[in-house]
């Protein structure tokens, strides 16, 4: 597989005798463990008498969104689109390396993992979008629209069970809590054949 364009390797600090590759910034890890928190707290309060939770859980989520759009082109290495963000051949390429057992670690995401991103980023702002519509004199009570915003939400709700599938089996299968990783934005330095 082809390296990306720049051939530096990550940064690298050293913890306890140990290098670590320097990977995700405190941004992208604020935006993740935000986002995390809003779509669960909306998830939580959908029904019942924390309707202005829900709604504000919403309109956090798509501010989050909507802030990874701007680091996503402005942002450091590896939170660049144009770092993680791969041709839709590539990525059922790597879906098929996955299923055969042959995929190659990368330091950032793989390009499975960025697929996610674009699809959960895409879903959120559509679920936002239409948690938004529903509070406006036009669009409040529209079945479809109500439909709409639901259907944005369970997709979310499956895919982020997907997400934490292929996050578990990325860890399993490369020895690395990726969790871990996106708490503190340390990887393990690129070996012989991983992609960086």
């Amino acid at each position: 597989m082809p390296k990306p364009a720049k051939t530096e390797p990550p940064r690298l600090d050293l913890r306890g005798g140990r290098a670590l590759a320097q990977v995700w910034d405190p941004v992208v890890r604020l935006f993740h463990w935000s986002l995390v928190t809003s779509f669960a707290v909306a998830w939580l309060t959908h029904e019942g008498d924390l309707g202005w939770v829900h709604q504000w859980a919403g309109y956090a989520a798509g501010g989050l969104v909507a802030m990874r759009l701007v680091w996503g082109l402005l942002g450091t290495r590896y939170a660049r689109f144009s770092q993680f963000v791969r041709h839709p051949a590539t990525v059922l390429r790597y879906l098929s390396d996955i299923a055969t057992g042959r995929e190659a670690r990368h330091i950032g995401h793989n390009p499975a993992g960025g697929a996610m991103v674009l699809t959960l980023m895409t879903l959120m702002l559509a679920t936002a979008f239409t948690g938004w519509m529903m509070t406006t004199d036009r669009w409040y009570g529209v079945d479809w629209v109500q439909g709409l915003h639901s259907l944005c939400a369970h997709l979310m709700a499956l895919l982020v069970l997907v997400h934490l599938a292929g996050v578990g089996l990325a860890s399993l299968r490369h020895r690395e809590n990726l969790v871990v990783a996106m708490l503190t934005g340390r990887k393990r330095p690129p070996g012989p054949g991983d992609i960086w």
